[in-house]
């Protein structure tokens, strides 16, 4: 299907030796009921037969922007930042799957809510191997219930954004790159002057790996160097104290689910059960985007 030369969405959606998972993300977007958009694959240096896979899509809004170099996901979003057409910018993930009519209730919201910036959605949590729904990510539905505790972080899946293009070009991704969290950095750092709200509709579907200490490590460091820095830039001493004090919690908390056979105790949060009606339709989702046979790769973990 040709693009216009000025689609409504553009849906930046970054990878790196992805080719166990991108032929299910890319059809989920493909699959949408809104199909004035474009979809930006950023490879960031695969080896693998990611861009392969992704050039079989016979589809004209399907555009793969190729590196040999890995640079990381930081520069990667920045890149599809400025290469992106569309007045919404939309973030999906490699491994991740879009529910049908995603793209469409994100713009039909935004369209009619012209004070928000960036709209989410709830998100279904399913587990890697063998695609068992296993629960729901922590949702706020309006802004300032998502904002009332910034030294917590933001319950928006960074998979599930859209927003304004002039939002994303206005703040971009940190450089250096906040690792692992810097979906959280950006937002907080937009915060004083943006809004947000997440749609209560299940729109995405995120596929959760084992629990990884060392690379939940690494984004709780990197994000709570952002948020002192911010907060103390800001004059937010309560917020600051508040962020150390509960990623001290979170460390303890890690520790424990590290330990052999407690790997459990990371998932509590997603303790809220996915409703029949959700469950039903992910199986046929998952069913009809891997349909579309592809070479199997290691998994990665989320965090």
């Amino acid at each position: 299907m040709p693009i216009s030369d000025k689609p409504s969405v553009s849906v930046l959606l970054p990878v790196r030796n992805g080719q166990a998972f991108i032929a299910g993300a890319v059809a989920s977007i493909l699959a949408q009921t809104y199909g004035d958009f474009e979809l930006l694959v950023l490879d960031d240096g695969s080896s693998d037969r990611t861009g392969e896979i992704v050039e079989g899509f016979r589809d004209g809004r399907v555009r793969l922007v190729p590196d040999r170099v890995g640079r990381g996901l930081a520069i990667r979003l920045n890149q599809g930042i400025d290469l992106a057409r569309g007045r919404f910018l939309a973030r999906m993930d490699a491994d991740d799957l879009s529910f049908p009519e995603r793209l469409e209730k994100q713009v039909r919201f935004l369209e009619s809510h012209p004070q928000v910036d960036v709209v989410s959605a709830r998100a279904l949590v399913f587990r890697d191997g063998d695609l068992k729904p296993i629960g729901m990510l922590p949702f706020r539905e309006e802004h300032n219930a998502i904002s009332a505790r910034p030294w917590r972080g933001f319950y928006m899946p960074h998979p599930a954004w859209m927003g304004r293009a002039q939002w994303f070009r206005r703040f971009r991704y940190r450089l250096p790159e906040v690792l692992r969290a810097e979906d959280q950095e950006l937002l907080l750092r937009a915060l004083p002057e943006s809004r947000y709200h997440s749609l209560p509709d299940v729109l995405l579907a995120y596929r959760q790996g084992p629990f990884n200490f060392r690379k939940t490590l690494i984004a709780r460091r990197h994000f709570l160097a952002s948020q002192l820095r911010l907060f103390l830039r800001r004059g937010e001493l309560g917020h600051a104290a508040k962020a150390l004090g509960l990623s001290g919690v979170k460390l303890m908390l890690d520790t424990v689910a590290a330990l052999p056979g407690c790997g459990r105790a990371f998932f509590a949060r997603m303790g809220t059960a996915v409703p029949k009606d959700v469950e039903e339709e992910f199986r046929v989702l998952a069913r009809d985007c891997f349909s579309r046979p592809t070479s199997a790769g290691p998994s990665r973990g989320r965090t």
